[in-house]
């Protein structure tokens, strides 16, 4: 039995086979579809408000019918759908999911140099409202779900999409819906998502940047209270006077510095890829001595660097007033705060009244809001996946984590426990891409490189080795 049960090993061991190396995707053919597919996405209107999500959610529904894949539409309000897929794999790990969302922000149409809703490809771009924010990445992802299906790759984990509606401030019939309602149906382990980029310096790659955590928007109220009456007798209590001093206090006033686990390794990071003078600078933001002059350098030269820095406060609407010959009894200013995870609301609102200094404002903090959430973490098998991506594509650049000076719908997946992290696309930081702008556009090559990284950080972690 013992010479019968060696023989059985020794049989087993010689028809042990490695595993059959995964298929390479045709890459141009798959850009080229990438292409044909977000010109036309662009094209479906989606302007949030007021959303209408359901049309995009039918019009990639169409796509992954075309190929056999099932999906459906969830939807809190019938226009405004949000559509999962699901590829199966062997259970052996827990799900990752591709999410991009579905509905844009509106556009001023005559700043534009061309029609915002063509999907024009013009001198290696694609122009259009969503091209960057967030049609470009929901249909790169939808592109390497397909990949994974026709390939047959064998998965040890589901793979996930979600096309998400009201990512653009009205989360409440997207990814808070279905965090409600139904999570078992996007319940994961890791998670893509917007949020990241790869950095272009001089034509060549010089980082991958993956975020881990991001600001949390806080907006808040500054109204102001006097006494109305005819323009012709000006008022000591003038509530237009003092709502513009006190939002001048507020623009000229700037959070403490605080850095985070993230940030501080990404400006660990940041340094050694830098020139000297900017390495120094960013290896002494939190010296006691040179800190707040290197602080000033980065406000002066680095304004999304600054942004990971502190929390901070920018005046974007003033209300007040209705005729040239009338003092009005109130005005309104909007803060657009975008607080540090950490951020202790109240304790700011506090600080702001102390800046102020005048009994006639009233300073009103906001209730509810995006969860701020614990940070993703950066020593997983996701991130482990993305820096092993980066160092293929991208040999002599870096992967670092770094924190989203803006929102993403990260922040509700890491409050459930999700490793969430944002990913996105070539391009430089002296190119103006329009997001939430006039004349938005996502670059080809860009986009090429993007679906390569991308498909080779998922195979990484959710293939069967």
């Amino acid at each position: 039995m013992k010479r019968l049960f060696l023989f059985s090993l020794g049989f087993a061991a010689a028809h042990v086979l490695p595993a059959a190396p995964l298929p390479q995707p045709n890459f141009p053919a798959a850009l080229n579809e990438i292409v044909t597919n977000l010109s036309a996405f662009i094209r479906v209107d989606t302007v949030n408000p007021p959303g209408n999500e359901t049309r995009g959610a039918q019009f990639l529904k169409a796509l992954l019918d075309r190929e056999g894949i099932p999906s459906e539409i969830l939807a809190l309000e019938p226009a405004r759908g949000s559509l999962v897929a699901r590829l199966r794999g062997n259970g052996k790990k827990k799900p990752l999911m591709l999410l991009g969302h579905t509905d844009v922000v509106g556009v001023e149409r005559e700043k534009w140099n061309v029609e915002p809703f063509a999907g024009i490809v013009k001198d290696g771009w694609i122009y259009g409202r969503g091209a960057l924010d967030d049609k470009g990445m929901t249909t790169a992802f939808l592109e390497i779900f397909l990949l994974l299906h026709r390939h047959k790759v064998p998965l040890d984990r589901d793979v996930i999409f979600l096309a998400e509606s009201g990512e653009e401030g009205t989360t409440h019939v997207g990814i808070d819906f279905l965090v409600a309602k139904h999570w078992d149906k996007i319940a994961c382990e890791y998670a893509l998502n917007e949020g990241g980029r790869i950095h272009e310096a001089n034509g060549k790659v010089t980082y991958v940047g993956v975020s881990t955590t991001e600001k949390v928007p806080r907006p808040f109220l500054i109204s102001a209270k006097g006494t109305s009456g005819h323009g012709s007798r000006p008022r000591p209590d003038n509530a237009i006077v003092h709502l513009c001093a006190a939002v001048a206090k507020i623009g000229e006033w700037q959070a403490p510095m605080r850095l985070n686990d993230t940030t501080r390794e990404f400006f660990k990071r940041l340094a050694t890829i830098s020139s000297p003078a900017d390495a120094l600078l960013f290896r002494q933001l939190e010296d006691p001595a040179a800190g707040p002059m290197a602080q000033e350098q980065l406000r002066l030269n680095f304004g999304t660097y600054h942004a990971m820095t502190r929390t901070t406060l920018t005046p974007t609407i003033i209300k007040g007033g209705f005729r040239i010959n009338v003092i009005p009894g109130d005005a309104l200013a909007q803060i657009d705060v975008r607080a540090l995870p950490d951020e202790d609301v109240e304790r700011l609102a506090e600080a702001m009244r102390k800046l102020i200094n005048d009994p006639q404002i009233e300073v009103v903090p906001p209730v509810g809001g995006r969860p701020a959430a614990p940070p993703s973490r950066y020593d997983n098998e996701m991130f482990g996946a993305l820096e092993r991506s980066q160092k293929r594509q991208f040999p002599s650049a870096i992967t670092m984590p770094m924190m989203v000076v803006g929102a993403t719908d990260s922040a509700q997946l890491r409050a459930k426990g999700v490793q969430a992290y944002g990913v996105g696309t070539v391009y430089a930081d002296k190119e103006v891409t329009g997001m939430h702008g006039n004349d938005e556009r996502i670059s080809v090559n860009g986009l090429g490189q993007f679906i390569e990284f991308i498909w080779h950080a998922v195979t990484d972690v959710a293939a069967t080795k």
